[in-house]
Protein backbone atom coordinates (compact mmCIF):
# COMPACT_ATOMS: atom_id res chain seq x y z
CA UNK A 1 0.00 0.00 0.00
CA UNK A 2 1.54 3.58 -1.14
CA UNK A 3 1.50 5.80 1.64
CA UNK A 4 -0.14 9.77 0.11
CA UNK A 5 1.53 12.31 -1.27
CA UNK A 6 2.02 15.69 0.98
CA UNK A 7 0.48 18.67 -0.68
CA UNK A 8 3.56 21.08 -1.49
CA UNK A 9 3.58 24.23 0.92
CA UNK A 10 3.67 27.55 -0.38
CA UNK A 11 7.42 28.62 -0.84
CA UNK A 12 6.83 31.66 0.97
CA UNK A 13 4.65 30.44 3.49
CA UNK A 14 5.49 27.33 4.98
CA UNK A 15 2.25 26.74 6.91
CA UNK A 16 -0.14 26.74 4.11
CA UNK A 17 -0.39 23.77 1.95
CA UNK A 18 -0.88 24.52 -1.96
CA UNK A 19 -1.52 23.21 -4.88
CA UNK A 20 -0.86 26.05 -7.42
CA UNK A 21 1.85 26.70 -8.98
CA UNK A 22 3.52 29.90 -10.29
CA UNK A 23 3.44 30.05 -14.03
CA UNK A 24 7.17 31.33 -14.53
CA UNK A 25 9.04 29.35 -11.67
CA UNK A 26 6.76 26.75 -11.46
CA UNK A 27 7.10 27.29 -7.32
CA UNK A 28 3.89 26.50 -5.08
CA UNK A 29 2.17 29.68 -3.94
CA UNK A 30 -0.69 30.05 -1.54
CA UNK A 31 -4.29 32.30 -2.74
CA UNK A 32 -2.60 34.94 -0.71
CA UNK A 33 0.89 34.94 -3.29
CA UNK A 34 -1.26 34.41 -6.17
CA UNK A 35 -0.89 36.99 -8.88
CA UNK A 36 -3.36 37.28 -11.53
CA UNK A 37 -1.10 36.69 -15.33
CA UNK A 38 -1.70 37.07 -18.90
CA UNK A 39 -2.26 32.73 -18.30
CA UNK A 40 -2.54 31.75 -15.00
CA UNK A 41 -1.20 32.98 -11.72
CA UNK A 42 2.15 34.42 -10.78
CA UNK A 43 4.08 34.74 -7.54
CA UNK A 44 4.52 38.14 -6.02
CA UNK A 45 8.46 38.01 -7.22
CA UNK A 46 8.25 36.76 -10.75
CA UNK A 47 5.68 39.53 -11.12
CA UNK A 48 7.91 42.35 -9.94
CA UNK A 49 11.13 41.11 -11.93
CA UNK A 50 8.50 40.88 -14.93
CA UNK A 51 7.69 44.48 -14.50
CA UNK A 52 11.28 45.90 -14.21
CA UNK A 53 12.04 44.14 -17.15
CA UNK A 54 9.22 45.62 -18.95
CA UNK A 55 9.93 49.37 -17.40
CA UNK A 56 13.79 49.07 -18.41
CA UNK A 57 12.90 47.83 -22.32
CA UNK A 58 17.27 47.67 -22.86
CA UNK A 59 18.03 46.83 -26.71
CA UNK A 60 20.61 43.91 -26.50
CA UNK A 61 24.18 46.93 -26.45
CA UNK A 62 22.55 48.81 -23.38
CA UNK A 63 20.33 51.46 -25.74
CA UNK A 64 16.65 52.18 -25.00
CA UNK A 65 13.56 50.38 -26.49
CA UNK A 66 11.60 53.08 -28.39
CA UNK A 67 8.35 53.29 -30.47
CA UNK A 68 9.39 54.68 -33.13
CA UNK A 69 13.01 53.45 -34.01
CA UNK A 70 13.90 55.46 -37.56
CA UNK A 71 13.27 58.74 -35.86
CA UNK A 72 17.10 59.88 -35.74
CA UNK A 73 17.11 58.69 -39.36
CA UNK A 74 14.30 60.31 -40.40
CA UNK A 75 15.86 63.82 -38.70
CA UNK A 76 18.88 63.64 -40.27
CA UNK A 77 17.64 62.91 -43.76
CA UNK A 78 15.64 66.35 -42.76
CA UNK A 79 18.73 67.97 -42.02
CA UNK A 80 20.57 67.30 -44.97
CA UNK A 81 17.85 67.99 -47.35
CA UNK A 82 17.30 71.19 -45.83
CA UNK A 83 21.00 72.11 -46.31
CA UNK A 84 20.74 70.91 -49.79
CA UNK A 85 17.56 72.72 -50.43
CA UNK A 86 18.73 76.45 -48.82
CA UNK A 87 22.31 75.94 -51.61
CA UNK A 88 20.09 75.18 -54.08
CA UNK A 89 18.11 78.12 -53.76
CA UNK A 90 21.57 80.14 -53.36
CA UNK A 91 23.38 78.76 -56.59
CA UNK A 92 24.36 75.77 -56.32
CA UNK A 93 27.42 75.15 -57.18
CA UNK A 94 28.32 78.72 -57.03
CA UNK A 95 26.56 78.96 -53.63
CA UNK A 96 28.35 80.77 -50.51
CA UNK A 97 26.29 78.79 -48.07
CA UNK A 98 28.11 75.53 -49.37
CA UNK A 99 31.65 77.40 -49.45
CA UNK A 100 31.04 78.31 -45.60
CA UNK A 101 29.67 74.06 -44.68
CA UNK A 102 32.30 72.14 -47.20
CA UNK A 103 35.35 71.22 -45.64
CA UNK A 104 38.41 72.89 -46.77
CA UNK A 105 41.72 71.66 -44.98
CA UNK A 106 43.79 75.09 -45.86
CA UNK A 107 42.33 77.02 -48.17
CA UNK A 108 40.36 77.81 -51.46
CA UNK A 109 39.15 79.98 -54.38
CA UNK A 110 36.42 80.17 -55.57
CA UNK A 111 33.53 82.15 -57.91
CA UNK A 112 30.54 82.41 -55.98
CA UNK A 113 27.00 83.24 -57.64
CA UNK A 114 26.79 86.25 -59.13
CA UNK A 115 30.07 87.64 -58.70
CA UNK A 116 32.68 87.38 -61.84
CA UNK A 117 35.60 87.68 -59.70
CA UNK A 118 37.10 84.27 -57.90
CA UNK A 119 36.66 85.02 -53.66
CA UNK A 120 38.98 83.54 -51.04
CA UNK A 121 37.46 80.63 -49.01
CA UNK A 122 39.45 79.93 -45.85
CA UNK A 123 39.22 76.48 -44.51
CA UNK A 124 39.87 74.80 -40.90
CA UNK A 125 43.24 75.94 -41.02
CA UNK A 126 42.40 79.63 -40.87
CA UNK A 127 39.15 79.21 -38.67
CA UNK A 128 36.27 77.46 -39.94
CA UNK A 129 36.42 74.81 -37.76
CA UNK A 130 32.90 74.31 -38.23
CA UNK A 131 33.33 73.03 -41.48
CA UNK A 132 34.18 69.08 -39.84
CA UNK A 133 31.19 68.64 -38.97
CA UNK A 134 28.59 70.72 -41.28
CA UNK A 135 30.55 69.23 -44.30
CA UNK A 136 28.82 65.82 -43.30
CA UNK A 137 25.61 67.61 -43.94
CA UNK A 138 26.17 69.27 -47.20
CA UNK A 139 25.12 68.14 -50.78
CA UNK A 140 25.10 70.58 -54.06
CA UNK A 141 24.26 67.74 -56.36
CA UNK A 142 20.88 66.77 -56.46
CA UNK A 143 21.97 62.58 -58.05
CA UNK A 144 24.73 63.16 -54.71
CA UNK A 145 22.21 63.72 -52.34
CA UNK A 146 19.48 61.01 -53.14
CA UNK A 147 22.04 58.35 -53.40
CA UNK A 148 23.35 59.13 -49.82
CA UNK A 149 19.99 59.66 -48.47
CA UNK A 150 18.99 56.11 -49.91
CA UNK A 151 21.90 54.76 -48.38
CA UNK A 152 21.10 56.27 -44.81
CA UNK A 153 17.41 55.11 -45.22
CA UNK A 154 18.40 51.66 -45.95
CA UNK A 155 21.44 51.34 -42.71
CA UNK A 156 19.92 53.93 -40.31
CA UNK A 157 16.91 52.28 -39.17
CA UNK A 158 18.37 48.75 -38.42
CA UNK A 159 21.54 50.38 -36.43
CA UNK A 160 18.78 52.72 -34.97
CA UNK A 161 16.62 49.49 -33.85
CA UNK A 162 19.07 47.61 -32.56
CA UNK A 163 21.89 50.41 -30.83
CA UNK A 164 19.24 53.07 -29.29
CA UNK A 165 18.68 56.78 -30.15
CA UNK A 166 21.82 57.92 -28.51
CA UNK A 167 24.48 55.42 -29.62
CA UNK A 168 23.16 55.95 -32.93
CA UNK A 169 23.49 59.65 -33.06
CA UNK A 170 27.03 59.08 -31.41
CA UNK A 171 28.16 56.50 -34.05
CA UNK A 172 27.04 58.54 -37.16
CA UNK A 173 28.41 61.88 -35.70
CA UNK A 174 31.37 60.45 -35.11
CA UNK A 175 31.64 58.01 -38.33
CA UNK A 176 31.10 62.08 -39.80
CA UNK A 177 34.27 63.46 -38.27
CA UNK A 178 36.51 60.46 -38.47
CA UNK A 179 35.81 61.16 -42.08
CA UNK A 180 36.43 64.73 -42.00
CA UNK A 181 40.07 64.15 -40.01
CA UNK A 182 41.15 61.59 -43.03
CA UNK A 183 39.94 64.40 -45.78
CA UNK A 184 42.59 67.04 -43.84
CA UNK A 185 44.99 64.58 -43.73
CA UNK A 186 44.96 62.77 -47.30
CA UNK A 187 43.58 65.26 -49.42
CA UNK A 188 44.42 68.27 -51.75
CA UNK A 189 44.45 71.06 -48.70
CA UNK A 190 43.23 73.57 -51.43
CA UNK A 191 39.97 71.18 -52.28
CA UNK A 192 36.54 71.24 -50.87
CA UNK A 193 34.55 68.02 -49.63
CA UNK A 194 30.71 67.54 -49.15
CA UNK A 195 28.69 64.68 -48.36
CA UNK A 196 27.21 62.47 -45.65
CA UNK A 197 29.18 59.59 -46.96
CA UNK A 198 31.88 59.33 -44.46
CA UNK A 199 29.31 58.91 -41.88
CA UNK A 200 27.00 56.48 -43.97
CA UNK A 201 30.11 54.17 -44.64
CA UNK A 202 30.52 54.58 -41.27
CA UNK A 203 26.87 53.10 -40.71
CA UNK A 204 28.30 50.49 -43.07
CA UNK A 205 30.94 49.32 -40.91
CA UNK A 206 28.88 49.04 -37.84
CA UNK A 207 26.69 46.87 -39.54
CA UNK A 208 29.67 44.30 -40.47
CA UNK A 209 30.69 44.43 -36.99
CA UNK A 210 27.19 44.02 -35.56
CA UNK A 211 26.80 41.02 -38.22
CA UNK A 212 29.97 39.69 -37.28
CA UNK A 213 29.42 39.43 -33.87
CA UNK A 214 25.88 37.96 -34.18
CA UNK A 215 27.00 35.64 -36.81
CA UNK A 216 24.42 37.24 -39.16
CA UNK A 217 25.13 38.01 -43.07
CA UNK A 218 28.64 39.12 -43.10
CA UNK A 219 29.69 37.83 -46.52
CA UNK A 220 26.35 40.00 -47.78
CA UNK A 221 27.98 43.07 -46.41
CA UNK A 222 31.32 42.09 -46.90
CA UNK A 223 30.35 42.21 -51.12
CA UNK A 224 28.78 45.22 -50.61
CA UNK A 225 31.40 47.23 -49.14
CA UNK A 226 33.75 45.71 -51.72
CA UNK A 227 31.52 47.09 -54.38
CA UNK A 228 31.47 50.37 -53.15
CA UNK A 229 35.45 50.43 -52.02
CA UNK A 230 36.33 49.63 -56.01
CA UNK A 231 33.58 52.92 -56.93
CA UNK A 232 34.96 54.78 -54.38
CA UNK A 233 38.88 54.47 -55.83
CA UNK A 234 37.73 53.83 -59.47
CA UNK A 235 35.18 56.71 -59.94
CA UNK A 236 36.48 60.32 -60.33
CA UNK A 237 36.07 63.23 -57.99
CA UNK A 238 34.75 61.10 -55.04
CA UNK A 239 36.53 61.32 -51.77
CA UNK A 240 38.26 58.08 -50.96
CA UNK A 241 39.73 59.44 -47.92
CA UNK A 242 36.25 60.46 -46.29
CA UNK A 243 34.65 57.25 -47.18
CA UNK A 244 37.51 54.90 -45.59
CA UNK A 245 38.13 57.24 -42.56
CA UNK A 246 34.42 57.25 -41.90
CA UNK A 247 34.46 53.22 -42.12
CA UNK A 248 36.87 52.93 -39.67
CA UNK A 249 35.52 55.70 -37.19
CA UNK A 250 31.80 53.72 -37.54
CA UNK A 251 33.89 50.40 -37.12
CA UNK A 252 36.02 51.41 -34.19
CA UNK A 253 32.96 52.83 -32.50
CA UNK A 254 30.51 50.05 -32.99
CA UNK A 255 33.24 47.33 -31.59
CA UNK A 256 33.15 49.47 -28.26
CA UNK A 257 29.22 49.33 -28.35
CA UNK A 258 28.89 45.77 -28.76
CA UNK A 259 32.14 44.42 -27.94
CA UNK A 260 31.89 46.19 -24.19
CA UNK A 261 31.40 44.01 -21.22
CA UNK A 262 27.69 44.19 -19.27
CA UNK A 263 29.87 45.58 -16.12
CA UNK A 264 30.12 48.97 -16.32
CA UNK A 265 28.81 48.88 -20.36
CA UNK A 266 28.13 52.15 -20.64
CA UNK A 267 31.00 53.89 -19.40
CA UNK A 268 33.39 52.08 -21.91
CA UNK A 269 31.09 52.42 -24.62
CA UNK A 270 31.35 55.84 -24.26
CA UNK A 271 34.66 56.09 -23.54
CA UNK A 272 35.61 54.37 -26.84
CA UNK A 273 33.73 56.34 -29.09
CA UNK A 274 35.29 59.54 -27.42
CA UNK A 275 38.56 57.85 -27.67
CA UNK A 276 37.90 57.44 -31.64
CA UNK A 277 36.26 61.08 -31.65
CA UNK A 278 39.97 62.68 -29.65
CA UNK A 279 42.34 61.16 -32.10
CA UNK A 280 39.89 62.78 -35.43
CA UNK A 281 39.98 65.81 -33.76
CA UNK A 282 43.60 65.44 -32.24
CA UNK A 283 44.71 64.69 -35.79
CA UNK A 284 43.14 67.53 -37.43
CA UNK A 285 44.21 70.02 -35.08
CA UNK A 286 47.74 69.29 -35.76
CA UNK A 287 47.01 69.18 -39.61
CA UNK A 288 45.46 72.48 -39.38
CA UNK A 289 48.01 73.98 -37.27
CA UNK A 290 50.83 72.66 -39.96
CA UNK A 291 48.73 74.14 -43.22
CA UNK A 292 47.86 77.51 -41.25
CA UNK A 293 51.50 78.10 -41.02
CA UNK A 294 51.74 78.34 -45.07
CA UNK A 295 51.12 81.91 -46.35
CA UNK A 296 48.31 82.45 -49.27
CA UNK A 297 50.24 81.47 -52.39
CA UNK A 298 47.98 83.61 -54.93
CA UNK A 299 45.13 82.25 -57.04
CA UNK A 300 44.23 78.73 -57.00
CA UNK A 301 40.88 77.44 -57.87
CA UNK A 302 40.92 73.28 -57.52
CA UNK A 303 38.18 71.05 -58.52
CA UNK A 304 35.77 70.00 -55.79
CA UNK A 305 35.05 66.35 -54.64
CA UNK A 306 32.90 64.99 -52.97
CA UNK A 307 31.76 61.65 -50.89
Amino acid sequence: MTEPVAPPVCYRHQDRETWIRCQRCDRPICPDCMKSAAVGFQCPNCVKEGARATRSGKLPYGGMRVANPTLVTSVLIGLNIAVWLAITADGGNGSAIASKLAIVPNWTARVLHGDSNAQLVDGVAHGAWWQVLTSTFTHVEAFHIVLNMVALYMFGPPLEQILGRLRFVVLYLVAGITGSAAVMLFSNEHGMTVGASGAIFGLLGAMGVVAFKTGGDVRGLMTLLAINLVITFTVPMISWQGHVGGLVGGALVAAGFVYAPRKGRNVVQFAVAGLVLAVALGLTTIRAHDLGQEPYPGDLVPSAQSQ
